[in-house]
């Protein structure tokens, strides 16, 4: 194992959320916290490095196309999701990765189950798949917003429905289908303090080059805050598991989270190992019949 690679096995087992592990967000997981895996000053050779590791994973699973890699990202509006993706994903082949922002819903996918819009966007074997939010959305925003429920045309509510146990059942089933049929989930939720959001949110306000990034539903989500971060703690909870675990990234530095990132998810891959395919027999003798005869003509 590389120096690069011990890094950031020790980096995902510190950022990891064991399966069954009760999770106190606010209490548990300072925001600004690195635990000094990483420095600012070698961030970004760390992040370099994680992104030419990707660079070579990506390529041995699209030659081998046998699994698929999905990384979603969950956090709270300026968590920094974007910028993640735009640094840790810098080096790769775009042609093998798919990046999707799952936005409100539109009326044909409420007239949908809530999984089934994710579903269609899986990547195919040999791809990378982002997904900057995620199906969680159906456990946090609907949770926080209890109110927008009967958007989503389900049936009638009982009083003691346990619509949200329920949901992580469903959600912890459906990601241990996907593992079983060789997709690879990999699932970070970028934490931030209300502090250092402010601070975000208050740059896109002054800076004229950020003000298209603002929008007035930060400001109220930010309201709610507190409810957000018991969500958050009991979507942690209950959908952190040995197949699909979750894994927590202090996000209030930018350079720790994208470097952590791009560990977690070199991680995941150099678990898979993906190959080059090997020619039988007969397929060398072919090669070695190509060879020739470019060889000589």
């Amino acid at each position: 194992m590389s120096d690069y690679e011990d890094l950031a096995t020790r980096i995902s087992d510190r950022l990891r959320i064991p399966a069954g592990h009760q999770v106190h967000l606010s209490h548990d997981w300072p925001a600004n916290e690195t635990f000094g895996l990483i420095t600012k000053e070698n961030s970004h050779d760390r992040l370099a490095e994680g992104v030419e590791r990707l660079r070579e994973y990506q390529q041995r699973l699209a030659a081998q196309e046998r699994y698929a890699v999905v990384l979603m990202l969950q956090g709270i509006d300026a968590s920094g999701k974007d910028g993640t993706i735009r640094h840790v994903m810098s080096g790769v082949n775009p042609q093998g990765v798919e990046v999707h922002a799952f936005k409100v819903p539109s009326e044909e996918e409420r007239q949908h189950d809530y999984l089934w819009r994710y579903h269609q966007r899986l990547p195919a074997r040999g791809r990378i798949g982002i997904f900057n939010r995620s199906h969680y959305e159906s456990v946090l925003v609907e949770r926080v917003h209890a109110d927008q429920l009967p958007q989503t045309h389900l049936p009638k509510i009982a009083p003691d429905h346990r619509l949200w146990e329920r949901r992580y059942r469903e959600i912890n089933n459906w990601e241990e289908y996907l593992h079983h049929n060789g997709i690879v989930v990999v699932k970070v939720l970028l934490h931030i303090s209300r502090d250092e959001q402010r601070e975000r949110l208050l740059a896109r306000i002054d800076d004229p080059r950020r003000n298209w990034k603002f929008a007035e539903s930060d400001l109220n989500e930010r309201r709610y805050w507190s409810e957000y971060q018991r969500a958050f703690s009991e979507m942690l909870s209950h959908t952190s598991t040995t197949t699909a675990p979750w894994y927590v990234v202090p996000a209030d530095h930018k350079w720790f989270a994208r470097a952590a990132t791009a560990s977690i998810l070199i991680t995941a891959l150099a678990h898979v190992d993906p190959e080059y395919p090997t020619l039988s027999d007969d397929g060398l003798a072919q090669m070695r019949a190509a060879r020739d005869e470019l060889t000589t003509g």
